[in-house]
């Protein structure tokens, strides 16, 4: 395959962080028409299909060796398939901007794991960091406005912080893992796992689903599955490969901030002060780690 221009690879970053902003949106009209748990099938089916048609291509399509099946499970259960039930459950009660702020808090909690499993050092930069991103999480949940009576506003704020804190520690287990073939390579069976895990949690709990199908819906899961679970994440792992990941981690600290703008287009909803406030502390405590990171690889 021949290398890829850095003006191409940054124009690729640039549609990616701009398609995951533009689906939350997205993602909260899809539950209000399919349940959480088949929206996560579909979701991750057709992403599947996307990466095995992929692989097949490329002659990579084979079975990971045995000592990559961890890193598969991990991915596949946690990463995978409950990261996607808790955060299309919580759509269904937290607006979809502030849901994209707290879902992507995920890089804060993966400095204290990882300094914890991975024994890497907590830095002062990266306590000002992560005491920052602290602050943006008490900030956006309001706990001097929140109706604490209200059960289920609680337990969607809750859910969505459970999302990042997983979604951390299985990017730690990504780093800490000593691979054998490509996260390309193994992408295909990890969203294969989390579809049939999916399904059959679906199946038990549910049934077979019960769905009106509109032009505007399947065009609503295709956007979800094909373009940003599948064409979109093959772009950012080809970005992650080729591009400085401070910068591109930086970068992609815009997904939430166009997850709220777009929320507010497209979905009606109100961009608080305590979200703008949230969202700025979150993305700074953010910054500071990624370039604390960076000065700090520099040392080494």
């Amino acid at each position: 395959m021949p290398p890829i221009s850095r003006a191409t690879l940054y124009a690729l970053l640039g549609v990616v962080v701009v398609s995951f902003g533009l689906n939350w949106p997205v993602m909260a009209a899809g539950v209000r028409h399919i349940s959480p748990l088949w929206l996560g099938v579909f979701r991750v089916g057709s992403a599947m299909v996307v990466f095995m048609v992929m692989a097949a291509a490329r002659g990579q399509l084979r079975v990971p060796p045995r000592g990559d099946w961890p890193i598969v499970a991990s991915i596949a259960v946690f990463g995978l398939a409950a990261v996607n039930y808790l955060v299309f459950t919580a759509l269904q009660i937290v607006p979809p901007g502030r849901s994209s702020v707290i879902t992507w808090t995920t890089p804060l909690w993966a400095v204290p794991i990882a300094a914890v499993f991975l024994g890497d050092r907590m830095t002062p930069r990266r306590w000002v960091g992560l005491a920052l991103g602290i602050g943006g999480v008490v900030v956006l949940f309001e706990p001097w406005g929140l109706d604490w009576g209200d059960h289920n506003v609680i337990v969607g704020h809750v859910m969505l912080l459970l999302a990042a804190f997983i979604n951390a520690s299985t990017s730690v287990h990504i780093r800490g893992h000593r691979w054998t073939i490509t996260p390309l390579d193994a992408l295909p069976w990890q969203l294969a796992g989390s579809t049939v895990i999916l399904m059959a949690v679906a199946l038990l709990t549910e049934g077979a689903p019960q769905i009106e199908w509109t032009p505007l819906l399947v065009g609503n899961v295709a956007y979800q599955g094909l373009l940003v679970s599948g064409v979109a994440l093959w772009a950012q792992i080809v970005i992650f490969r080729n591009v400085d990941p401070v910068s591109a981690n930086l970068t992609m600290m815009g997904v939430p901030a166009i997850g709220v703008a777009s929320s507010a287009v497209f979905a009606g909803e109100t961009i608080t002060l305590e979200v703008s406030l949230g969202l700025v502390l979150i993305v700074t405590g953010v910054a500071v780690n990624l370039l604390s990171e960076r000065r700090h690889r520099k040392t080494l």
